[in-house]
């Protein structure tokens, strides 16, 4: 992409942003600390709207320890403290209790139940009371994500549904590292270790040379059940069978 290209497709995200902050507060990003997240976290606290969009990280238990360094970077770089969600300690005892440490090996439910334990549950409070809620998802990522909108209707969230907005639905991974490149921003020092999507540490793998970029989440899963569930429209998962257009 051009740089001019490049900057025309910041500037309607910006837009994207604007419109949130000034139509659909009080808004929240969803921050995985991941590098398409970080784009979105520079541009909403360099664009001085964290009053109207609250930034915030699901913080599972089992994150790296270069994932949860990110949060001090934020704060050194904008002077800015992302606000943390934890999984409720007694569940995740009984899971383990019940299930073992590292259950969600065993099959594809059992991990399921410990993404809702661990991320679905805290997000849900995360969005009580909020009017919309900003993800960092593109269509290039996954088959699952071919079909993204930059603005969705979220029937599983909020007493009547909410607004979902995904500002980088558009966005290529070159456009995300040519942003990070040109103005500086901090990221996860995985991804320059093999890990361009990052999510919780015994779910996560670096890749190999030639691998789609999500193949290091939840590895020995079809791709197609390779979401946590945090992503739904109408109620369900959407399962794309074919490739976002090029």
């Amino acid at each position: 992409m051009s740089n001019q290209a490049l900057q025309d497709l910041i500037a309607k995200t910006q837009a994207t942003l604007d419109t949130i902050a000034a139509q659909y507060a009080p808004a929240v990003f969803a921050s995985s600390l991941a590098a398409e997240d970080m784009v979105l976290t520079d541009l909403i606290l360099r664009g001085k709207l964290q009053d109207k969009i609250g930034i915030f990280t699901l913080e599972t238990g089992r994150l790296h320890k270069e994932t949860l360094g990110m949060l001090d970077r934020i704060r050194e770089t904008y002077d800015y403290d992302v606000t943390p969600y934890r999984p409720q300690p007694e569940a995740i005892e009984a899971y383990v209790k019940n299930h073992g440490l590292n259950a969600f090996y065993d099959s594809v439910e059992l991990r399921k139940e410990c993404c809702r334990i661990r991320k679905m549950e805290p997000l849900n409070r995360a969005l009580a009371g909020k009017a919309s809620w900003i993800t960092g998802q593109r269509r290039a990522q996954s088959v699952t994500r071919a079909e993204l909108h930059v603005q969705e209707r979220d029937e599983s969230h909020g007493a009547h549904g909410m607004e979902k907005f995904n500002p980088l639905a558009d966005w290529s991974e070159q456009d995300v590292w040519d942003y990070i490149r040109a103005n500086d921003v901090p990221y996860n020092p995985l991804h320059d270790q093999g890990y361009p999507s990052i999510g919780c540490e015994p779910c996560t793998r670096a890749i190999q040379p030639g691998e789609d970029i999500r193949a290091g989440r939840w590895w020995w899963e079809n791709p197609d059940s390779k979401e946590c569930g945090l992503h739904v429209v109408d109620g369900k998962l959407v399962r794309i069978k074919a490739h976002a257009p090029a």
